[in-house]
């Protein structure tokens, strides 16, 4: 059993959340399953300093960034032949919202890339389930906008504490057609039938343990889809 693991660069504030990815592949493993990580060879959108949070003047790879988590061992979407995976994860990171799509400036009026889009609906027409963690439910949002689908999802909850405006971004999700699902970090959503795993990971104030447990029921929930 082959999982798909794709990752918008290493970082949380400018790619892929990097404990969120580390602890889905841990989860994959423990499940037994193989997790094959991919990623977009293009420039994410900007570079942050995860010390000062301000942005730096230089360019990184989404590809060559996101290589550092998997220890080299990331392939690329463009010629990879996905069609031999049997489910897909996307974790959080800022990379969702800012690479693989521009919601983090346009909220849900943004644009997706069209490799994601096309990965996306691919394995929704496949009926393979897909995995969207922490803010990743977004890009599913924009990649399923223009069509019939209206999945339901979740990025977290408004009765507690985030970092986040949760409802805000619920909002957003329902402007795309989406049925927004309050759950706790200690819940995942379940779409049975497009086969949409979400769950909300580092949107809601956990500790890593919360999100290990969060990131290991949505991983078995996936898996029971396959």
């Amino acid at each position: 059993m082959k999982i798909g693991v794709l990752l918008s660069g290493c970082g949380v504030y400018d790619g892929a959340e990097i404990q969120e990815t580390v602890l889905t592949l841990l989860a994959i493993d423990e499940a037994g399953a193989e997790a094959v990580c991919l990623a977009v060879n293009k420039n994410q959108h900007h570079v942050i300093n995860h010390l000062s949070g301000e942005e730096m003047p230089e360019s990184r790879n989404m590809m060559v960034e996101a290589a550092r988590i998997a220890r080299g061992a990331v392939h690329d979407l463009s010629t990879f032949d996905v069609s031999n995976l049997d489910a897909l994860v996307i974790p959080g990171g800022f990379g969702s919202a800012k690479n693989f799509s521009t919601w983090a400036f346009d909220g849900p009026n943004g644009s997706i890339l069209p490799e994601i889009k096309k990965i996306i609906q691919q394995f929704i027409s496949d009926q393979k389930p897909i995995a969207a963690l922490c803010v990743s439910p977004v890009v599913m949002a924009l990649a399923l906008g223009d069509s019939e689908l209206h999945p339901t999802m979740t990025l977290g909850s408004n009765l507690e504490k985030s970092p986040y405006d949760i409802q805000a971004f619920s909002a957003g999700m329902d402007q795309k057609g989406v049925s927004s699902e309050m759950k706790t970090i200690r819940e995942i959503s379940v779409d049975e039938k497009l086969k949409i795993i979400s769950a909300p990971c580092y949107m809601m104030e956990a500790s890593i343990v919360e999100i290990r447990n969060n990131i290991s029921q949505a991983i078995k929930a996936l898996i029971q889809l396959i």
